[in-house]
């Protein structure tokens, strides 16, 4: 039986949708059908039925894929005990929210990795959604994720459906990122009614378990939505805010280093609904490594200096 079948059925499982799984696994939508259905004909069961819903699971076909998770993931320590029959190899795995002090806390700590020795290192910026999925199936070792404070308790059941344990690292509020230039770059305290002439740069895939997007508050508090660029990975978004004329978009407070750079300002708002939580997860029964701990110090370290910045 071919276990790379199992990571076929299990992006089935996660998309919902044949289509969307070949797509994610870049390749033809037939080849992926028939591959289910030979993993179907090898175990005698129907794994997937189809529904108004989309393409969901029958009861065997969920009770094998719980065991499949478990075998992929046995297979990934496996893989990880080989490697460490490399001398020193200096192994890290971790995704994290997109263009955040998370992410450069994550960049920074891989840059004082010791470049003499091997690394092996899986660095991810991705949604919180993806981000769960992802270390639920094995692909990084641990994550952060982040929501906001209303849709808790979404996120807790998705946790606890895939599997995984959960640290709270920080709560805080979003702060508008904007160009130093930006009309409203030398006001103190903005209320959401200043954005709306302007335009507003936000990631368009920040979706919620268990909500469709469209039933959900507008996770950006964009006001009118006229005016609005959305970016679905994060290594632009700080240039877009620099080059656009009048843009700004609602992040996580950002290192010093970072504003400097693209020469951008952080102002607060009184938007009541800005409250967001980032947290670590981890598969049930997993042990966090050496590298892991240090990560998660400089992590510490990036989130004290951001917020110190914050409350001055």
């Amino acid at each position: 039986m071919n276990t790379q079948h199992f990571k076929y059925a299990l992006e089935v499982e996660k998309t919902g949708s044949i289509t969307q799984a070949a797509e994610n696994l870049f390749m033809g939508q037939p080849n992926l059908s028939k591959s289910i259905k030979e993993l179907e004909d090898n175990l005698g069961i129907v794994i997937f039925k189809r529904t108004s819903r989309g393409v969901v699971p029958t009861a065997k076909g969920k009770a094998f894929l719980k065991y499949a998770k478990n075998i992929l993931s046995q297979i990934e320590e496996m893989q990880t005990v080989c490697k460490n029959d490399i001398p020193d190899l200096q192994t890290f795995n971790v995704c994290v929210p997109r263009g955040s002090y998370v992410s450069y806390a994550a960049m920074s700590f891989v840059a004082s990795l010791d470049v003499s020795k091997p690394i092996d290192v899986n660095l991810g910026e991705t949604t919180s959604i993806d981000g769960v999925n992802m270390v639920s199936d094995g692909l990084f070792h641990i994550g952060v994720i982040r929501y906001q404070t209303q849709y808790e308790r979404y996120f807790c059941d998705f946790l606890r459906e895939k599997g995984l344990q959960s640290e709270t690292i920080w709560e805080f509020e979003n702060l508008a990122a904007m160009s130093e230039s930006h009309p409203l770059a030398k006001r103190e305290l903005l209320s959401l009614s200043d954005f709306a002439p302007y335009t507003e740069i936000t990631h368009g895939d920040c979706n919620v378990p268990y909500i469709n997007v469209a039933q959900s508050e507008n996770v950006s508090l964009s006001l009118s939505g006229k005016k609005v660029i959305n970016l679905y990975e994060g290594t632009n978004q700080y240039s877009i805010l620099s080059m656009v004329p009048g843009s700004f978009m609602w992040v996580s407070p950002t290192p010093e280093e970072i504003l400097k750079r693209y020469s951008l300002v952080q102002k607060r708002c009184d938007a009541e609904s800005h409250k967001y939580k980032d947290v670590l997860i981890y598969r049930d029964g997993s042990r966090l490594s050496y590298l892991d701990r240090k990560f998660l110090d400089k992590l510490y370290e990036v989130k004290n200096s951001v917020s110190f910045r914050c409350d001055r």
